[in-house]
């Protein structure tokens, strides 16, 4: 997508929110689940009212059972079920009922991740965590460089024409910033920033998160996910996440919808800044320009890049080819962060299909729940647990 395009695509968007703001143009309907939240439904009810109160362009819709007193609120009434309160969100979505959705989870299939976004409290700015939740890549640092370029598309879907990229120093941010300088030689379009230690580097520290020096941070999915918590709820004691936009929206090739994440431990205040994050990439069209940044990646030699990082992290073994995608309803905990991947891979040679993510209480493998004992039996005979 042309620079043109895009500040027409963005133009239109807020053309619609200003409209719909003055009463003369149409609402933003985004979904939010009901139930499920650790600190209650109403919580959930309450976080959905203050959108509407804050952002007079969104409408909010309620999937799931009805709450007592909030008849403010459109409502797509389910039993308290996970699966009928997904289905009946995943129905809006392709009739095109609500334009995007927050959930508090969601069964992304492997190459989709999420995009969240913290209060660096240094500057009181916004900053782009890419990613947060889901896996864009079974091969870690592969993942990493394709969380640059959906960290650039979601900023992009904010307003920001030259979004600056920093990567978080953790285990395999060499390697990315590698990669994405042979993108930049390819002729792909990312501005790196720079740390504020004094050796100043796309290569950020703790600090960076603080001081809020870039507009995108790049790290994997499981470190991204302990960070919004963190800046969350490090005021609040940790049990109710007071600050931030939540986990993000939903990002990955050939994805066509925004469905973003919350904990279940999202207060009210962040459910209402994940509702309106929601609508405004919704809105400037979030899944074609991921679409417009993977095909200007590809044009600067993205495949070929990723296929030397693959080759680099098998190590000579034979790639490891996951089963068909299925809904993964189950978590297996106790798995240590550093092994997790290596995890799922054992999972696929045996036929299961498994994804890393981050639960409450640490990181996780899911599965199907038709195999969760045949996976703890697998993961056990290879020393995971």
């Amino acid at each position: 997508m042309s620079d043109v395009n895009l500040k027409k695509l963005i133009g239109e968007a807020l053309i619609e929110i200003v409209d719909a703001a003055k009463g003369g143009g149409k609402f933003v309907p985004i979904g939010l689940m009901s139930s499920g939240s650790e600190l209650g439904s109403e919580e959930m009810a309450l976080g959905g009212r203050l959108a509407q109160q804050q952002y007079p362009f969104i409408k909010v819709v309620m999937i799931g059972p009805r709450v007592e007193g909030f008849d403010d609120l459109e409502w797509i009434e389910t039993d308290d079920c996970e699966a009928d309160i997904q289905n009946a969100m995943e129905k809006a979505l392709k009739e095109g009922r609500i334009k995007g959705a927050v959930a508090l989870h969601y069964p992304f299939p492997l190459g989709v991740a999420t995009v969240g976004m913290i209060h660096a409290p240094a500057k009181g700015k916004p900053l782009i965590i890419s990613t947060s939740t889901g896996t864009s890549s079974a091969n870690r640092v592969e993942a990493m460089v394709l969380n640059a370029i959906y960290g650039v598309a979601v900023a992009k879907a904010r307003g920001i024409k030259k979004p600056e990229v920093g990567i978080l120093n953790v285990d395999g941010a060499q390697m990315v910033y590698r990669s994405l300088r042979k993108l930049a030689e390819g002729g792909y379009d990312i501005t790196f920033g720079s740390s504020v230690r004094s050796d100043g580097g796309p290569i950020l520290r703790g600090n960076d998160l603080i001081a809020g020096s870039v507009d995108v941070c790049v790290t994997d999915t499981l470190t991204g996910n302990v960070l919004v918590k963190i800046f969350s709820a490090y005021n609040t004691g940790g049990n109710y996440e007071a600050l931030g936009w939540g986990y993000g929206p939903s990002v990955g090739e050939g994805w066509g919808y925004v469905v973003s994440i919350i904990s279940r431990a999202s207060g009210a205040h962040v459910i209402a800044n994940a509702i309106y994050f929601t609508a405004e990439v919704s809105l400037a069209g979030l899944p074609s320009l991921v679409r417009g940044e993977l095909e200007r990646a590809r044009n600067a030699g993205l495949e070929s890049i990723l296929a030397q990082l693959e080759s680099k992290g098998e190590g000579g073994k034979s790639r490891v080819e996951p089963p068909k995608p299925e809904p993964t309803d189950e978590e297996i905990h106790g798995i240590d962060v550093l092994t997790i991947e290596d995890a799922v891979k054992t999972l696929w040679a045996s036929g299961i299909y498994a994804e890393s993510a981050m639960g409450c209480t640490g990181p996780v493998v899911k599965v199907p729940s038709r195999f969760l004992d045949k996976a703890k039996e697998v993961l056990a005979e290879g020393g995971y647990l």
